[in-house]
């Protein structure tokens, strides 16, 4: 047996019904869109939303929600990253180059226990420890 040779089972596929073939065919004349209308010409397109006149549900259903446009800081645990407490100088490009982070990350917040202690060895506005 070969793919060329397969076909489906039998009864498990029907052909496309046929519209606007006369009258004979049961969908002849107004091709089963009923009498006038917007729904029967040709180019009627629905709005995805619509429900027939009635609300729609997205404007039934109260607001929720908001989306603050300030952007969090990326927080790093000093306990965890021992690499960013040994850096000299502490600066966005300086973290990146021992913990591994988005390129679009632009703050960077230092926690942990001894995190106040390396204020002194930070040279950037963008880190910040958890005392500032």
């Amino acid at each position: 047996m070969g793919i060329e040779n397969l076909t489906p089972a039998a009864g498990s596929t029907h052909s496309r019904k046929r519209v606007g073939r006369g009258q004979g065919s049961g969908t002849g004349k107004t091709a089963a869109r009923g009498q006038k209308g917007q729904k029967s010409r040709s180019g009627y397109k629905r709005k995805r939303n619509f429900e027939g006149g009635q609300q729609p549900l997205a404007k039934r259903l109260p607001k929720i929600g908001f989306h603050s446009k300030v952007e969090k800081p990326y927080v790093i645990n000093v306990e965890k990253i021992t690499a960013v407490a040994e850096l000299a100088e502490i600066t966005v490009e300086a973290i990146r180059g021992v913990h591994k982070m988005a390129n679009s990350v632009t703050k960077i917040k230092l926690v942990g226990a001894s995190a106040k202690d390396l204020a002194s060895k930070i040279k950037d506005e963008n880190v910040t420890t958890t005392g500032n």
